[in-house]
């Protein structure tokens, strides 16, 4: 069976995202760097890191990695970075 979608009518259901507040400024904030497992991730994040602690004043960041690029951040990793970082950057490389 062949399911046609289309494009040109209304969705049947919506999503409502609720996203929190961005600061105002990165001075003090420890970041969350999240690599997706893809060729490069972590050192476009590792590089990331060091120009927001270098030229934004971030306290600290840590960087987590997920087990695949396709699949969200595993609930570990989610958990933590609820408890230790106030700013996220998720990253991917190619």
């Amino acid at each position: 069976m062949m399911e046609i979608l289309d494009p040109t009518t209304e969705a049947a259901a919506t999503q409502t995202i609720a996203y929190v507040p961005r600061p105002t400024a990165l001075q003090g904030k420890r970041v969350a760097l999240i690599q997706n497992t893809k060729y490069n991730s972590d050192r476009l994040l590792e590089r990331i890191g060091n120009i927001l602690k270098a030229e934004y004043g971030v306290s600290e960041w840590r960087m987590y990695n997920k087990h695949n690029a396709s699949v969200p951040a595993h609930t570990e990793i989610i958990e933590e970075v609820k408890k230790s970082a106030d700013v996220m950057v998720a990253g991917i490389g190619d």
